[in-house]
C-alpha cells in the first residue's frame, strides 16, 4: 500500500493492525499526528438536525403569536378609522334633503342664513359642503325663498332654473305646472334655454308646456304661508291637486270638467269650509266616503 492510501485510511480510522504499524514507520508520522490533533480542536459540535428543526419552528410560532398580538388591535384601529372616514366623507358630501308630507309645511334655514318655507308634499335638497362655492338647491314642489345677499343663488327644478340676487320669491313646480313669482329684488327664470327676468310682482307661469300670461301679483307673500290657497283663472285640476296635498284626500272628478277655470281659494284648517269654497262657485255637489270626495254637477 502506498503512502497516500495509508494516510487516507488513517484519517478515516480504517487501518488494520498491520497497516497501523506501517503508518507509524512513516518519516512524517509525528507531524501527521500533531496536525490531526490540531484540526480536531476546530471540529464543530455535534448537530442534531431534528432538535434544531423543532427549535426553529418553536421560535417561528412564538414570533407569529407576538406579531398577531399587536396586528389584531392595529387592524381593529384601522377598521374603525376607515369607518369614521367613510362616515365623514358620506355625511359631508351627501345632500341635505328635507321633505314635507300631506298637510305639512316647514321652514328651513340655509347655511348662509337664507330661509325657505316648504309647502305640503315638497322636497328641497342642498349640499352644505359646497355651499360657499355655489349656492344651489333642488326643488320638487313649492317653496317660498328669502335669499340673503351674496353670490348667485340657483333653484333647480325639473321644469327650469331660477337665478336670484338677494330677493324674495316663490317657486312652484308640479306635474305640468311651473310658476315663479317675484316679491322682492330681481329673479331670472331659465326655461327651455331662454331666461326671463322678473321684477317685484311679475309672474312666470307654464301650464302643460304653454306660457300663460298673468297680471301682476299684489300680495307681498304667497297665500299658502297664511294657511290658505288662492287661485286666479287657473284650471280646476290645479285646485283639486293642491286640495289633495293640503288635506290628504282623493277626489273623484269623473263627471267634472277639470279644465274649466277657477278663481277663488280655500283654507287649510277646515275641510268642510274648504270643500264648500271650491264647489259652490262651480255649482258642484259633493259626497265623502272614507278618504274619497266625489264631485258632481248639480
Amino acid at each position: 500500500m502506498n503512502r497516500e492510501e495509508l494516510i487516507s485510511k488513517w484519517l478515516d480510522n480504517n487501518l488494520n493492525p498491520q497497516e497501523l504499524e506501517a503508518f507509524k514507520k512513516l518519516e512524517d508520522n509525528d507531524d501527521l499526528v500533531k496536525l490531526n490533533t490540531s484540526v480536531q480542536a476546530f471540529k464543530a459540535e455535534d448537530f442534531n438536525t431534528s432538535a434544531e428543526l423543532e427549535n426553529v419552528l418553536s421560535k417561528i410560532k412564538s414570533t407569529k403569536k407576538q406579531t398577531t398580538h399587536w396586528i389584531k388591535p392595529l387592524m381593529r384601529v384601522a377598521a374603525i378609522l376607515a369607518v369614521c372616514f367613510g362616515l365623514y366623507y358620506y355625511t359631508t358630501t351627501l345632500d341635505t334633503t328635507i321633505t314635507t308630507e300631506f298637510a305639512q309645511k316647514t321652514t328651513i334655514e340655509l347655511p348662509d342664513a337664507s330661509s325657505v318655507s316648504l309647502n305640503a308634499k315638497s322636497l328641497l335638497a342642498f349640499n352644505k359642503k359646497d355651499w360657499k362655492e355655489e349656492r344651489e338647491v333642488e326643488l320638487n314642489g313649492e317653496a317660498f325663498f328669502k335669499v340673503a345677499k351674496g353670490s348667485k343663488f340657483h333653484v333647480i327644478t325639473k321644469s327650469g332654473t331660477v337665478t336670484v340676487y338677494g330677493t324674495q320669491f316663490n317657486v312652484k313646480q308640479r306635474d305640468n305646472y311651473f310658476e315663479v313669482i317675484c316679491y322682492e329684488g330681481l329673479v331670472g327664470v331659465t326655461y327651455n334655454s331662454h331666461e326671463t327676468k322678473l321684477n317685484p310682482g311679475d309672474r312666470f307661469l307654464i301650464i302643460d308646456g304653454k306660457l300663460i300670461a298673468k297680471e301682476k301679483e299684489n300680495r307681498t307673500t304667497p297665500s299658502w304661508l297664511n294657511n290658505e290657497s288662492q287661485f286666479e283663472s287657473l284650471p280646476f285640476k290645479e285646485v283639486i291637486a293642491e286640495f289633495e296635498r293640503q288635506y290628504n284626500v282623493t277626489f273623484d272628478v269623473t263627471n267634472v270638467d277639470t279644465n274649466q277655470l277657477f278663481t277663488g281659494g280655500f283654507p287649510h284648517d277646515s275641510l268642510d269650509i274648504a270643500i264648500k269654497n271650491i264647489t259652490l262657485p262651480l255649482q258642484l255637489t259633493h259626497s265623502k266616503t272614507n278618504n274619497t270626495i266625489t264631485l258632481k254637477r248639480e
